[in-house]
């Protein structure tokens, strides 16, 4: 099992004689609370959603209806085949090495399935399909209980929760097979380790009002996105907000206005220290334009605004490189060969101090990114992202 990154660290420059020298001089006087590890981590949900998006663009009525179905199938078929309960187990290792405080999980899903309903004979696309297949926080709670490092769900945000028709074939020719609905419900979620003695003050979560709004197949589909927050300290020491979202990945008009919104709401108080976890869903390299914004926001449109008129700090840059840093690009299967694909940087810890305050990185890593990551048996990586966990003092 790893060492916390603290140790690590402690370790590393006790073995160089340096332990006594401080790791940067801090103001006569200040008060210098204890460390904590903070975590940002994308578990992936297991598929690629585009797909029912990308199959019936251009078509309408029954062509249109038997696309999704089609498409739906596909998709749910490599849920199964990326395996969250095995990738669970990768995820947990990881996790108990880094030993976080304080974890911002996204793609949170619980995957559901009903009886298959068609236009005519149902409700297509209603929200009525309650039969489990995966609980991803049950699943991982219960995994990081076994690795001697439990953790406590303190804040769940339900994000999107879509239903749809899944199918091989064509039902309106009476050659559909294996028909079902299916259902994805989206969370984020902020963890606590259990044995961590961050004290909880207070906590709370939202959506945003701006989200995705499609229509697939006559269905329509809302993609919401959201966010949750923690204000915890250490006893009686001084507290400070952890904050953990998920922008759009589809529109950056739409990430850029939901960050917006996230440093108008819980992230806005310049008062308070505050750390957010984010997979941002913005390449700070990037300018470059999705072709189906409206508003040409670039790619790293959302990551200047947080990090500009924002007045937060990307932290692993006063860490290590960018280079350093990735944490996205692996295939959707999660099966691609060591060493993995990662070759941009999404997964932020971005802090903004209160007055007279700092926050510091004294440690960090990039976790689920070595080849002794990856599982030997079914070839798969913890997620198709990275994380990122950083130990903070102020």
């Amino acid at each position: 099992m790893r060492r916390s990154l603290l140790t690590r660290f402690t370790v590393a420059i006790a073995a160089f004689g340096l332990l006594a020298v401080p790791l940067q001089a801090v103001p006569a006087g200040a008060v210098v609370d204890k460390p904590v590890t903070v975590m940002t981590r994308n578990i992936y949900l297991g598929a690629d959603i585009q797909r029912p998006i990308e199959a019936t663009a251009g078509l309408s009525g029954a062509a249109a209806f038997v696309a999704l179905g089609n498409a739906n199938q596909v998709t749910r078929v490599i849920v199964d085949r990326t395996n969250f309960p095995r990738r669970s187990q990768l995820l947990a290792r990881e996790i108990a090495g880094a030993k976080p405080d304080l974890i911002g999980l996204q793609e949170v899903a619980l995957w559901r399935h009903g009886p298959l309903e068609l236009p005519g004979s149902g409700s297509p696309g209603a929200l009525n399909a309650t039969t489990v297949d995966y609980d991803y926080l049950a699943i991982l709670l219960q995994d990081l209980r076994r690795q001697g490092v439990p953790y406590k769900a303190v804040v769940v945000q339900q994000e999107s929760d879509v239903e749809a028709p899944a199918f091989l074939g064509n039902p309106f020719t009476g050659t559909a097979t294996d028909g079902r609905d299916v259902r994805l419900t989206m969370h984020d979620v902020i963890l606590l380790r259990a044995s961590s003695n961050l004290r909880v003050l207070d906590s709370g979560s939202g959506q945003y009002d701006h989200k995705l709004v499609l229509s697939l197949a006559g269905l329509e589909a809302s993609f919401v996105r959201g966010y949750n927050w923690v204000d915890v300290a250490h006893g009686s020491g001084r507290s400070f907000r952890f904050v953990n979202t998920h922008l759009e990945a589809f529109s950056s008009d739409l990430a850029l206005a939901q960050a917006a919104e996230l440093l108008a709401g819980p992230a806005g108080d310049p008062g308070r220290t505050t750390i957010i976890g984010c997979d941002c869903n913005s390449d700070p390299l990037n300018s470059s334009v999705k072709p189906t914004d409206p508003l040409r926001t670039p790619h790293n449109g959302p990551y200047n605004f947080i990090t500009g008129p924002g007045g937060f700090t990307d932290l692993w840059l006063t860490w290590r490189p960018a280079s350093e840093g990735w944490t996205s690009g692996l295939n959707e299967t999660v099966d691609e060969p060591a060493p993995p694909s990662f070759d941009h940087r999404i997964d932020m810890i971005f802090a903004r101090p209160a007055p007279g305050e700092q926050v510091r990185v004294i440690a960090g890593e990039v976790t689920g990114n070595e080849s002794a990551d990856k599982d030997p048996v079914t070839g798969l990586w913890p997620s198709d992202h990275a994380g990122v966990a950083l130990t903070v003092t102020r």
